[in-house]
């Protein structure tokens, strides 16, 4: 265990930010949720916490005998909880994904899987749980310097996303800030820049996704691009570079480029600047709570309270 300094805390404590998210989705009916591949000990954890504290009501899918020795090894009773037992990680992606599919669990909650083996039975063309818009991941983070929750689109999915993609990723990350309670979600489409310069593609897409949620093609945010981090976060660098504008310096989300620079962020926030991440995967037929397997159950239960935010939410 990592103090402050860190980026992390212990598995017994919990950010302010996530007790909101556990409180407000307490709200609402447990929903059924497959966990897949949950054989350590935080995905365990996570998991019997989540449902003590009424989140879900949580289905084990993977091998029996490694969940069962996971959960003896740290004093956890699962016997109550149903057990779906497969021999491997990807079977339990695909039995998973089927009990989606099929009606059974309203959603997915990451074990200790990697995420492409996760996603890619989740993206699998007629058997998967694709809908009519790309699915992406966002991360809503506390960050103990920001006066709001932060959330970072999209870090942990979509390698190189192009303008069409992009638009799919700011909706489904402004479906969620409003599910979370934000009214009209600030969104700040990220570039090294805060001018239109045809050398940065990122900084051309944040002007088009700009103009498309004034024409009403992404629809329930304020949107405004291309800003630089400084500027989407800091009001002081807003004004010093004399940027008018309803999102710098306020942001509820910001958007990236591309996989590799927000994964770079989170990990940032996380390790350098103390924050806590809670992750979601949207744009599917049902949410999928998915966390880094480095994470711990304060991670993965706030991750559930985003499931049932989602879940019970309306669209924009």
């Amino acid at each position: 265990m990592t103090g402050a300094a860190g980026g992390r805390t212990g598995v017994h404590e919990r950010p302010a930010l996530f007790a909101e998210l556990v409180a407000k989705a307490r709200a609402y009916a447990p929903i059924r949720t497959a966990v897949v591949h949950a054989v350590d000990r935080e995905a365990l954890l996570g998991a019997v916490r989540a449902a003590a504290e009424g989140l879900i009501a949580p289905t084990l899918v993977g091998p029996a005998r490694r969940i069962r020795e996971a959960a003896d090894a740290c004093g956890l009773d699962i016997e109550a909880l149903p057990l779906i037992a497969v021999e491997h990680s990807h079977e339990a992606a695909e039995t998973a994904v089927a009990m989606a599919r099929r009606g059974e669990v309203d959603a997915l909650m990451k074990g200790s899987l990697h995420t492409d083996e996760l996603m890619h039975a989740a993206v699998a063309p007629r058997v998967g749980l694709s809908a009519a818009r790309r699915m992406s991941h966002v991360f809503v983070i506390d960050v103990p310097a920001y006066p709001r929750p932060l959330l970072v689109t999209d870090a942990a999915l979509n390698v190189a996303p192009d303008l069409q993609a992009k638009r799919d990723i700011v909706q489904n990350a402004i479906d969620l800030a409003r599910a979370l309670g934000i009214g009209t979600p600030r969104v700040a489409v990220l570039s090294a820049v805060e001018t239109v310069d045809p050398r940065l593609r990122s900084s051309v897409d944040a002007a088009a996704l700009a103009k498309m949620a004034e024409r009403g093609q992404i629809r329930g945010g304020v949107v405004d691009g291309p800003l630089a981090f400084d500027n989407a976060v800091s009001p002081t660098a807003a004004r010093a570079k004399e940027i008018r504008s309803d999102v710098a310096g306020r942001a509820d989300v910001v958007v990236v480029p591309d996989l590799e620079s927000g994964n770079m962020l989170v990990k940032q926030l996380d390790y350098l600047a103390g924050a806590h991440s809670a992750g979601i995967v949207l744009g599917g037929r049902v949410p999928i709570a998915l966390t880094s397997r480095a994470d711990g159950a304060p991670e993965r239960v706030a991750s559930c309270a985003l499931a049932v935010l989602v879940a019970h939410a309306t669209p924009a």
